[in-house]
């Protein structure tokens, strides 16, 4: 096997963030948004446990892990639409008060440096960094290249050291060679000492070997192993009989 897919030891060394815990005076869960999507309610309930490394939380749109990444990003004290903890843009606030309920368990001296990356805020991040410059050198002229790209340059450039990423959806810009380099920035990230928690419905990205996976959906959260994730067998039966799996669901609509 290749020495890429190999684990670390080094990826123990440092955990920025250990566990997510409700405080004190979280709301009981109820019908009312947030707290009646299952994996917020089960959050403020009973908290979840984080990989040292990389964790995803898979699942479908709706279900609730950009809400609980967006929430556990907000309580690390990065920026709810996107970038380090100094960044301070903003266009229009529609985050949950997840982060109002929650406490994070840190790791004994981590690197507190922390980054949110979120699909949907890109276009205005790209903004707010031409508007907000590097001091350290040239910067990456975003808005001149395509979707993809520019996403690629943002992690050359800014997922340089150890410390904890939060990834809202990131394969939503990439193509599926793209989305390999990001596996490889992400196992660069957890090898240096540094922690990702991620949400996707990416298949190939929920691969990354040695990543903690936890499914969400109407269950609420629960581990679970890559190949019987469920979405995993939707792509798998796609793929080997594409005819007949869309005429299947053709039929039923």
């Amino acid at each position: 096997m290749d020495a890429f897919w190999e684990p670390s030891s080094r990826r123990r060394r440092q955990q920025p963030v250990v566990a997510v815990r409700p405080n004190d005076d979280a709301p009981t869960p109820d019908g009312e948004w947030p707290t009646s999507i299952p994996a917020v309610a089960q959050v403020l309930r009973e908290g979840i446990d984080l990989d040292p490394g990389v964790t995803f939380l898979v699942g479908e749109n709706g279900s609730g892990k950009s809400t609980l990444v967006e929430g556990v990003a907000l309580a690390y004290g990065l920026s709810p639409e996107g970038g380090s903890r100094q960044a301070r843009h903003s266009t229009r606030a529609t985050e949950s008060p997840l982060s109002e309920w929650i406490r994070l368990q840190r790791g004994v001296g981590a690197n507190r440096w922390g980054f949110f990356l979120r699909a949907e805020t890109m276009h205005s991040f790209y903004t707010y960094l031409e508007d907000n410059p590097s001091t350290g050198g040239a910067d990456v002229r975003f808005h001149e290249m395509s979707h993809g790209e520019s996403f690629l340059a943002l992690l050359e450039s800014r997922f340089d050291e150890p410390g904890f990423y939060c990834l809202d959806e990131p394969e939503a810009a990439l193509s599926f060679n793209s989305t390999l380099a990001l596996i490889a920035v992400l196992r660069r990230i957890a090898d240096d000492g540094g922690q990702v928690l991620c949400a996707t419905h990416s298949p190939v990205l929920a691969a990354l070997p040695g990543a903690k996976i936890l499914e969400v959906g109407e269950w609420g959260v629960r581990p679970a192993e890559w190949g019987d994730l469920e979405i995993v067998n939707h792509w798998r039966s796609f793929l080997e009989h594409p005819t007949r799996y869309l005429r299947h669901l053709l039929d039923r609509g």
